[in-house]
């Protein structure tokens, strides 16, 4: 009998290990039906397609070598990757190994039509994938320029409310207070030390180092400026710092 390995997938957190069960759930039932049996499984979990750097897929490519089994089973091929030229070489990888990749999903026939077929699902797939990546950059920049938080680090003086960025008070004041001082002239080494006795510390539970501190100070959003690329927006960041306080600072440390 024939053998094979499945090798399952998926892209980002948003998914979960449901699409894994429902992959390999396809892959055992096609083996099942073509008389193949399963010797491994290889699984990489929140990872993209695009590139081929991932840990799994690479032991899987590594163990071909052997030549312990005949089969790579994915559900489609868009599993196996999404980029045409890494696609080519790893399956060409595959073939000086003597394995073939079978899709569970997409009856791709060993014939020269087939190969016609398999190149359409591999462009498919690269097309989805570039697709999806502008799309989601659409959105991002429709979202700054709604003034709405994107996600990830917030920054310390902000929290979040209705998906926007508003100031933190308590940790506003903080920020107030670095670049007051440095404006009237106290060097950084003595603000994280005034910090640290006091036992004020970052959104991080962690004391303020002269780093952090000085980032903080050279930190546009407090005066409301978010840079992307080469777009401004000014509704995404409410004001923490005055512009005269803040160049005051920018001239001190430059």
């Amino acid at each position: 009998m024939k053998t094979a390995v499945i090798y399952a997938r998926y892209s980002s957190e948003r998914q979960t290990e449901q699409s894994i069960e429902g992959q390999l759930h396809v892959c055992n039932e096609y083996a099942a039906r073509h008389d193949i049996v399963i010797v491994d499984t290889y699984i990489d979990r929140a990872m993209t397609g695009t590139n081929d750097k991932r840990t799994d897929f690479q032991r899987m490519l590594k163990d071909s070598a052997k030549r312990a089994w005949d089969y790579v089973l994915v559900y489609k091929i868009d599993r196996f990757g999404r980029n045409k030229y890494e696609l080519a070489m790893n399956k060409h990888t595959l073939k000086l190994n003597g394995v073939r990749l079978i899709s569970a999903m997409e009856n791709i026939p060993d014939t020269p039509e087939g190969i016609i077929l398999e190149s359409l699902l591999e462009g498919m797939a690269e097309y989805y994938s570039a697709e999806l990546s502008q799309k989601v950059k659409c959105g991002m920049r429709e979202t700054r320029a709604k003034g709405n938080f994107g996600g990830g680090y917030i920054l310390y003086g902000y929290k979040v409310v209705n998906k926007k960025l508003v100031i933190n008070e308590d940790e506003a004041q903080i920020i107030r207070k670095i670049f007051n001082d440095r404006a009237s002239g106290k060097i950084i080494s003595k603000i994280e030390k005034e910090l640290k006795e006091k036992g004020i510390k970052n959104n991080r539970g962690k004391y303020f180092s002269s780093d952090n501190i000085y980032r903080i100070l050279g930190n546009e959003k407090y005066v409301g400026i978010y840079r992307h690329g080469n777009e401004i927006f000014t509704n995404t960041y409410p004001q923490i710092v005055s512009n005269e306080i803040f160049n005051i600072v920018a001239k001190k440390n430059k």
